[in-house]
Formats: C-alpha cells, sequence, structure tokens
C-alpha cells in the first residue's frame, strides 16, 4: 500500500473522491503553470510601453523565467521523491503565487525579472511534483495513463488559454492584471491541497546532485546573458566575450561533474543511444523555434500591423489552437506509422510555416497571415509528444520518468536559446539599420530553415540502434 492510500483510502468511495479531488488540484497546478508559458507574450508591447524598456528587457522578462525552469526540472522530481511530493507541491504553488504578486507589483525591469525568476522556481517545484503524485495516486497502469492525459490537456487548454486571456487582461487593467490572475488560483490550491493531498516520498530516491544543479543554471544563464545582451554591448566587447567564455568553461565543468556522479542529474551514458540522442537534439530546436517565434507574434501584429493588444492576442490564436486540436492525434499516428515519420513530417510544416510567416508585412492582410501560424502550429504539435515517446523508447523501462523529464528540460533550454536567439538576431538587423519588421522577418525565416534542417536530420537519423545496448 502506498503512503497516498495509507493516508486517504478509509472507503473506496472515499479514495475515488480522493482521487478525484488530488485529480483536479494536480491539473490546476499545471494549467496555471503552463498559463504563465504564454499570457506573457500577449502583454509584452504593453509591458514595453509602460515599463519603458526594450527588446533585450523583454528577452529577459521571458527569459528568466524559462531558464530558472529548464534548469531546475529535473531537480524539481528529484526532490520530490526525496523530501514529500506533497510538500514539494505545496512549497512551488506557495513560491509560484507569492512570485506572481511581485511581478504585478514591480515597479521597474529589475524587479519583474526577479518576480519572475522566482516564479521559474516555483514552477520547477510544482510541476514535476503534481505529475509524481498522479503516479502515486493512480498506481494501475491504465488508469494513470488516462490521468497523465487529463494532465497533459490541462496543460494544452493552459497553452491555448494564455495568448487570449492575457490580451483581454491587458486590454482592459493593463500587463499586472496577467500575474493577478494566479493569485486567487494559487490560494485554492494551498487550502485545498493541504486537506486533500496525501504525504509520499520514495526511500530510494537518488542523490540530489547539487553541483549539476548549480553549473547549470550558471552555464546557461552565462551563455544566455551573452546572447541577450550581445546587440546591445557588442559582440566583441570585454563582457560578451567573458560571458560566453564563462559559460563554456561551466558547461565543461557539468559535464565532467557529470560523468563522475554516481548519481547524476543528467545521465549523461542515456546520450549512447541516438534515438535518445536525436529525439532530445530535436526537441531542443523546438523549444527553439516553437518559443523563439511566439515571442515576436504579439510584436509584430502590434508594432508593425497596429493591431490592439486584444485583436493581436485574437489575430495569434490559430497557432495554440492547432496545437491543441492535433496534439491528441500525434502520439496515435506515431504509433501507427512510426515516430521518424511523424516527427519529420512536423518539422517539415513547423518549417514552412515560420519560412512563410518571414514574408509578411506590414501591409500584409490577416487571410494571408493566419494559414502560416496554424501551419507552424499544427507542426509543432506533431513533434512534442512524439519525440518525448521516441526518448523513452530508447531507454529501459524503469527509467522513463528521467527519459521523460530530460525530454521536457531539452524543450526548455531550447526555449531560452530561442528567446535569446532570434532577439539578438532582430536587435543586430536594427542596430545595421534594418526596421524592425524586417529584424523579424529575419528571424522567423531563420527559425523556419532551421527546424526544416533539423527535419532532413531527423528522417535520415531518428532510429533505433541496431546494436544491444
Amino acid at each position: 500500500m502506498t503512503a497516498y492510500e495509507k493516508t486517504a483510502a478509509p472507503s473506496t468511495t472515499h479514495n475515488t473522491r480522493n482521487r478525484a479531488a488530488l485529480l483536479t488540484l494536480t491539473c490546476l497546478g499545471q494549467f496555471m503553470v503552463l498559463l504563465d508559458n504564454t499570457i506573457v507574450g500577449a502583454a509584452l508591447p504593453d509591458m514595453q510601453h509602460r515599463l519603458h524598456v526594450d527588446l533585450t528587457g523583454l528577452q529577459w522578462i521571458v527569459d528568466a523565467y524559462v531558464l530558472l525552469v529548464a534548469m531546475l526540472l529535473l531537480s524539481g522530481g528529484v526532490f520530490a521523491d526525496r523530501f514529500g511530493r506533497k510538500r514539494l507541491y505545496l512549497i512551488g504553488v506557495a513560491i509560484f503565487t507569492v512570485a506572481s504578486a511581485l511581478c504585478s507589483l514591480a515597479p521597474s525591469l529589475g524587479w519583474l525579472i526577479a518576480g519572475r525568476a522566482l516564479q521559474g522556481i516555483g514552477a520547477a517545484a510544482l510541476s514535476p511534483a503534481s505529475l509524481a503524485l498522479l503516479a502515486v495516486a493512480y498506481p494501475r497502469p491504465e488508469e494513470r495513463v488516462k490521468a497523465i492525459g487529463l494532465w497533459a490537456g490541462f496543460s494544452g487548454i493552459g497553452l491555448a488559454a494564455g495568448p487570449l486571456a492575457g490580451g483581454v487582461l491587458t486590454d482592459t487593467f493593463g500587463w499586472p492584471a496577467i500575474f493577478l490572475v494566479n493569485l486567487p488560483i494559487g490560494v485554492v490550491l494551498l487550502l485545498a491541497g493541504r486537506r486533500v493531498l496525501g504525504e509520499s516520498r520514495s526511500p530510494n530516491a537518488p542523490a540530489i546532485d547539487i553541483p549539476g544543479t548549480w553549473l547549470s543554471v550558471l552555464a546557461v544563464g552565462a551563455l544566455t546573458y551573452g546572447l541577450i545582451e550581445g546587440g546591445a554591448s557588442g559582440w566583441t566587447s570585454p563582457v560578451i566575450l567573458s560571458a560566453f567564455a564563462a559559460g563554456t568553461v561551466l558547461l565543461v565543468a557539468f559535464l565532467v561533474v557529470e560523468h563522475r556522479r554516481a548519481a547524476p542529474m543528467l545521465p549523461l551514458r542515456l546520450f549512447r543511444q541516438r534515438l535518445f540522442t536525436v529525439s532530445n537534439t530535436a526537441m531542443v530546436v523546438v523549444g527553439f523555434a516553437l518559443m523563439g517565434s511566439s515571442f515576436f507574434f504579439s510584436q509584430f501584429f502590434v508594432s508593425v500591423q497596429g493591431s490592439s493588444l486584444l485583436r493581436a492576442a485574437l489575430q495569434t490564436l490559430p497557432v495554440s489552437l492547432t496545437m491543441v486540436v492535433v496534439s491528441p492525434y500525434a502520439g496515435r499516428l506515431a504509433a501507427r506509422y512510426g515516430f521518424r515519420i511523424v516527427i519529420t513530417a512536423g518539422l517539415a510544416l513547423a518549417g514552412v510555416g515560420l519560412v512563410a510567416l518571414g514574408f509578411v508585412h506590414a501591409d500584409t492582410g490577416y487571410g494571408n497571415v493566419w494559414w502560416r501560424l496554424a501551419v507552424a502550429g499544427a507542426g509543432f504539435a506533431l513533434t512534442m509528444s512524439p519525440l518525448t515517446g521516441a526518448a523513452i523508447q530508447a531507454v529501459n523501462p524503469q527509467e522513463g520518468g528521467l527519459a521523460s523529464g530530460i525530454s521536457s528540460t531539452t524543450r526548455q533550454i531550447g526555449a531560452v536559446l530561442g528567446v535569446a536567439v532570434l532577439g539578438a538576431i532582430v536587435r543586430t538587423r536594427e542596430s545595421n539599420g534594418a526596421t524592425f519588421e524586417a529584424g523579424l522577418n529575419t528571424a522567423f525565416t531563420t527559425a523556419g530553415i532551421i527546424t526544416l534542417t533539423t527535419a532532413i536530420f531527423t528522417a535520415l537519423w531518428l532510429t533505433k540502434d541496431k546494436t544491444p545496448r
């Protein structure tokens, strides 16, 4: 009997009721995290206007959050198993809620970035803990699959609702409202979670990889700093060159530490499997292209085409809506036709959509824009769950959870780099005399070409090793 069942199972009916409540709470928590991924994008033009920040500042508002999520996600799962899943879930909710309040009250860019980083820490605790709670509460595989399916479905709803909710709230109340919406959700989760959730932990949980965690945060943080600030400070300035040098040294140190540790946060041996390596490489590109391009969608409609914040939010919906519609079919198609065909087709579609977006201008009618967004969204939807499935298939069954966590982490790392690199492209083009519109065209085209190149890469290499492990 699990720790959860000991805490809350005096009768079958009561246990069923508790499990339903647990499912609701974990799904709502994940919804809040994923909503925050996309709701901010709709508010970026208003933040730029009210806080008087440039493109570099907007990049930090997004990447401060995504960076901390990416680097702490794997450690969050270990913390949950070791110190208690309920405990870490509630701590994550509390941190996320307090951070949201701080963001809404931020008087300057620096305070907002600090609040966003704190939000990222909360999300990195909340998200893996919520999934771990589900796994314990639903021990039977068929029930667990359905529960995780609902959990993932709420994630999709959060992603889809973000742009529209952000547009409505920002247009009506201003950008602080997008963070205030988290407060009632967080309070409900904390009050109900203390009563409903049962505590559980794993006595066999691995030791926490503190050196690996710190080195990964510092390495990716230094590289991100160089990419974001390079456009403003100059790519050959001592500060930027030092950031890239420090990031490289820290990254090498991280790899050395992970290779030598008995229980690393990132087992490098998994990358000996070609299917695992290729799928995670492709996932980096998916995060790069999706988040990097999404960062500019609202800015294009507001700053280039002159749309209102609410109208711009509605205009970006084809991406998220097609992802919600297509995503449930991606796994079924992969099961029927194989990972390689579906993922390659998805990357090709996404690449075509992004390259097509590279040719839109201020006078391009929306009737000739929406389908480009929809094609890109459908392509990305076809890639994400099959790429995670391919990574899981590449490892031993008992390492499936770790493989899934690594896949999520690589997507987030790609997202960090996407915002940084595509933003640097726009900034560099502007510094060379090009318009913001021309910079966006170059950024979308670059993301599309990288995605199309990755489609060729997966078509050739996304197969399982023929030699036994």
